[in-house]
């Protein structure tokens, strides 16, 4: 009689994960809700989603409707057409290049690596700084003032002028020029709004706890103060993607990157044959990269003041 009672609570318990998991998921669904009452924020998910298809739909149609020897990003050329750059056509949506490539083909396949770009250093920038800032945060002295020290010294540089000058030098392509933005924003002034974030977590109980039973030093760090600076990161994630684009973009205009299509190379392709200045007459040269960069960059950021409402609760609507 008197362990049945005992039993029947083993019985009943449930695992941890699951109650973990179901944490999780309210948290989430919290979230969602206070991101959804933010209109830009949906405006810029919506135009993120666009863009998102635009890069999925581009390999079916060169599979399915698109002649691969005309519609080629690359190499594509239509011989039914004498001269290029030729205007917007039910054949060619969005004209020709001077080169005689199809503009709608090279614009959607360029999403797809404007996307890599994007994220690659968005997650790299994320995973130094998170980690990098609880470590400067937990230890301080001699590790922190080292790591605060590096961060000033890559904030009083250029950022732009510091890509230029690395890209001439270097044989860059998109996958070294995310690992690069990534690694300068990583150490860069990230760390510090991530340590400044850390140290408030530091004082709190729990981790006071966790030492009393023993935790070790990267058990308290990459257990209970990392995963706390989670949303933090996702947040910094959608404006490290804007400024990679925008810094992708500028650098191709340049030439200095070893890409063989992006949409800074398509305003480049242009600005070579001598069509940049050539007024409206040729606006399907300029308009769909440059407006591509503008909406993609602009939906991250809307996205991103959406989650700091999300994230910082000082900033909801009363």
């Amino acid at each position: 009689m008197t362990t049945a009672p005992a039993e029947t609570a083993f019985h009943i318990q449930e695992p941890l994960w699951k109650i973990r998991l179901r944490i999780a998921w309210k948290g989430l669904k919290q979230s969602w809700a206070l991101f959804t009452e933010n209109k830009i924020g949906l405006i810029g998910l919506g135009i993120i989603l666009f863009f998102g298809l635009m890069a999925l739909a581009h390999p079916i149609l060169m599979h399915t409707v698109w002649e691969p020897n005309i519609y080629d990003p690359f190499i594509g050329n239509d011989p039914t057409i004498l001269q290029h750059p030729s205007p917007p056509s039910a054949r060619h949506l969005l004209g020709t290049d001077p080169v005689g490539r199809d503009v709608l083909s090279q614009l959607m396949y360029s999403t797809q690596s404007e996307f890599i770009l994007g994220l690659l250093a968005a997650l790299v920038t994320v995973t130094i700084a998170t980690s990098v800032g609880a470590i400067s945060a937990y230890f301080g002295g001699a590790l922190d003032a080292f790591f605060m020290r590096l961060a000033d010294l890559i904030n009083i540089l250029p950022f732009i002028a510091l890509l230029v000058v690395l890209t001439a030098f270097f044989d860059f392509g998109m996958i070294e020029l995310a690992l690069l933005i990534g690694i300068l924003s990583g150490f860069g002034g990230t760390t510090i709004i991530f340590k400044a974030q850390a140290l408030t977590i530091k004082v709190k109980p729990y981790i006071e706890a966790a030492k009393v039973a023993g935790g070790s030093d990267l058990h308290i760090i990459f257990r209970h103060i990392v995963p706390n600076l989670m949303p933090l990161a996702f947040l910094n994630m959608m404006f490290t993607v804007t400024g990679a684009i925008f810094s992708e973009a500028a650098l191709s205009f340049f030439g200095l990157l070893n890409l063989r299509m992006s949409w800074g190379i398509m305003i480049n392709t242009t600005q070579a044959a001598g069509y940049l200045l050539g007024g409206w007459k040729y606006w399907y040269l300029i308009v769909p990269p440059g407006l591509a960069i503008t909406l993609l960059c602009s939906a991250f950021y809307l996205v991103g003041r959406a989650l700091d409402e999300v994230v910082n609760p000082r900033l909801r609507r009363r």
